[in-house]
């Protein structure tokens, strides 16, 4: 898995999530007498939603790691590839489905008790809090980013593409927390533009990975889908 690809998702689809959880950014109750604290209140801010993302990797990771054993690792991941494609494609096709954040809204509304919980202190903690629970709200792209980590095949690399999805999404997101006029509204435009051609590109780069043609670096050769515990065991019991 290319582990680089994951900061490349962070980071051109942060313009997502700043329309998504900008809102959020904007209103955390960062001390406005001091631009340190700011700084480090943002930057807190920002590390709860990467724990958060580092825990999905580990959990995506693990399971990743199960298909590797079973021998599906190839398949998993032209499965990954065009499961990223939807996520652009379909609602290109089908714009009267309803979007991620109406699905869960429910959920996202059980959510909202504890972000209005935390608002209400300023402290650091705090901030941490809101973080941690902001990397679970529904989103999209954290679902393309969760995807890439089940195709890593493990707990270490799942828990890394998760680190890096998070830290490329750092700049533009700690720009909204300080102050959201530091983002041009004609670069937010540009970068929401440019997000879903990034993720049809990754989601192709991963299809070929899994298709195994023989490509270096790209789509390198592979053995045959043949059960890692079935080749134990014709190595240990040849006929």
């Amino acid at each position: 898995m290319f582990l680089w690809t994951a900061f490349l998702v962070g980071f051109i689809g942060s313009a997502h999530c700043a329309g998504m959880c900008g809102p959020i950014a904007l209103a955390l109750p960062l001390r406005s007498d001091n631009w340190a604290h700011r700084v480090a209140g943002g930057l807190i801010y920002n590390s709860g939603r990467i724990i958060t993302y580092m825990l999905l990797g580990a959990v995506f990771g693990l399971l990743g790691k199960g298909l590797h054993m079973a021998g599906f690792q190839l398949w998993a991941s032209v499965i990954v590839g065009a499961m990223m494609i939807a996520f652009v494609v379909i609602p290109l096709l089908f714009k009267q489905l309803p979007s991620v954040n109406t699905v869960f809204e429910g959920y996202s509304s059980r959510l909202m008790g504890g972000f209005r919980k935390l608002f209400r202190n300023g402290s650091y903690p705090s901030l941490f809090g809101i973080g941690l629970l902001n990397g679970i709200l529904p989103c999209g792209l954290v679902y393309v980013a969760v995807a890439g980590a089940l195709n890593t095949g493990g707990v270490s690399s799942g828990v890394i593409y998760m680190a890096l999805f998070g830290a490329g999404t750092i700049p533009v997101m700690l720009a909204v927390s300080l102050a959201g006029t530091m983002i041009s509204l004609k670069l937010r435009v540009l970068i929401n533009k440019l997000s879903p051609y990034v993720i049809v590109i990754l989601g192709v780069l991963i299809i070929l990975r899994g298709l195994s043609l023989g490509i270096p670096y790209i789509s390198p050769k592979a053995e045959a889908l043949t059960p890692v515990v079935e080749k134990a065991h014709s190595c240990c019991h040849p006929k």
